[in-house]
């Protein structure tokens, strides 16, 4: 079977159980009413039913956002696998989830009310550790990878620490709950507004990552066979690297800090299809998608209270990562 066909198969898969997503969860709905009142829609018809508002207003964001934050999450860290030739670096290698979650700790002390400030202090924070990690990379004289990994380490470590002083000066009643709640991750809230505002810099992101996938081949060489090939590495890993932390930081403030997808998935996906970026990074994508869709319903089913998407993620991948890992090894 073919990478395409695989790749085919994977979309089907992910239509699928996006439409089980739509009408199984605490309240359920029949298949057919929910085929039925999207077609319904598509035609003009406006209906005002309880079910309706549910699937319209509720379920179709919240499916939507998970497949976009699960592929974002995904083809991010197949990139930043690749461009550090290492299997078991993730979209946080540069410190980004911390940021972002400094951001949005910061914007709930602060003006714990407004969800708007929330999301664009964890995207720009999210941003800033990255632009902060690639500055303090370059205060050693040798311009390597491992600098940079290491200056992500120290940046992450630091955002941290003002996560846990936030969380120590914050109202314990009201804001400290919600600190808490947003760091484990979530997709409650889910709206068409946080649709568009996470669609714009997965998709640009993606979209590079997507358009440079065979230099990452050609990275994964080394830097003097590059070079021979006409590939600048380091303006190459600085390009892709801006565009993996814009999807990274994307995906971090519409759900909060969710854990392994980036690092479990392309792990997976690489079993499957191989370790050539051309067919990895999109398929990755697609995997990480239907990874989240399926994480997220769980969460919103086993029990009456929601979980937190991030404990899930924790729980599931773990097992799954030892599977890969003692099967195959990882690098």
């Amino acid at each position: 079977m073919t990478n395409k066909i695989k790749s085919g198969l994977a979309c089907i898969i992910l239509i699928l159980v996006s439409f089980v997503a739509l009408f199984l969860g605490r309240y359920s709905i029949a298949p057919l009413e929910v085929i039925s009142t999207i077609v319904g829609r598509l035609n003009g018809v406006v209906d005002q039913s309880f079910n309706a508002t549910v699937i319209w207003d509720i379920r179709i964001p919240r499916v939507i956002l998970n497949v976009l934050v699960g592929f974002g999450l995904s083809i991010s860290g197949a990139a930043l696998q690749g461009i550090f030739k290492n299997n078991l670096v993730s979209p946080d290698i540069l410190g980004v989830s911390s940021g972002a979650g400094f951001g949005a700790a910061f914007a709930l002390l602060v003006f714990p009310k407004s969800n708007n400030i929330l999301l664009i202090a964890a995207f720009v924070m999210g941003l800033v550790s990255m632009f902060l990690s690639y500055i303090i990379s370059k205060v050693k004289l040798e311009d390597t990878t491992l600098s940079l990994v290491l200056s992500g380490v120290i940046v992450g470590s630091f955002f941290n620490a003002l996560i846990s002083f936030i969380k120590l000066v914050a109202d314990t009643e009201s804001v400290l709950p919600a600190i808490t709640y947003w760091l484990m991750a979530s997709f409650v809230g889910s709206s068409y507004d946080k649709v568009i505002l996470a669609s714009i810099p997965i998709i640009i992101g993606s979209l590079v990552i997507l358009l440079f996938r065979w230099r990452i081949n050609i990275l994964s060489l080394g830097d003097e066979e590059a070079e021979s090939l006409g590939v600048n590495p380091k303006k190459t890993r600085i390009i892709l690297i801006i565009a993996t932390t814009l999807v990274a930081s994307g995906s971090v403030m519409v759900a909060g800090i969710i854990g392994w997808v980036g690092m479990l998935i392309p792990n997976m996906s690489r079993e499957i299809v191989g370790a050539d970026n051309r067919y990895l990074l999109i398929f990755s994508g697609i995997m990480g998608a239907i990874f989240l869709v399926l994480v997220d319903l769980l969460a919103r089913t086993l029990t009456s209270a929601e979980i937190p998407i991030g404990i899930l993620t924790a729980i599931l991948g773990t097992p799954i990562f030892i599977y890969v890992f003692g099967k195959r090894g990882v690098k």
